[in-house]
């Protein structure tokens, strides 16, 4: 019961890309920013949020984002140049 509660309210697809371990926690941020995203939209829709405060917060959320992307990029660029590559 606590197992499916869980996959109910947080979902997740299985990763079906290149399997490459930055692809992958990539993936997993994306899904838990876009899981994010839907709550603050429902909370703002249903009156709890206000405009502005759903913007700043998923402004937010996209800054964190973009930063795991960057530091994933740096990591996979860093491993390319200690192979050789």
């Amino acid at each position: 019961m606590k197992q499916s509660k869980h996959n109910f309210l947080y979902p997740h697809a299985h990763y079906r890309g290149a399997v490459k371990p930055e692809h992958l926690v990539l993936n997993a941020n994306l899904q838990e920013f876009a899981q994010r995203v839907s709550y603050i939209c429902n909370l703002q829709t249903a009156g709890k949020l206000s405009p502005d405060q759903a913007f700043e917060q998923i402004e937010s959320l996209w800054h964190q984002l973009q930063q795991c992307q960057a530091q994933l990029s740096t990591n996979e660029l860093e491993n390319l140049q200690g192979h050789g590559l």
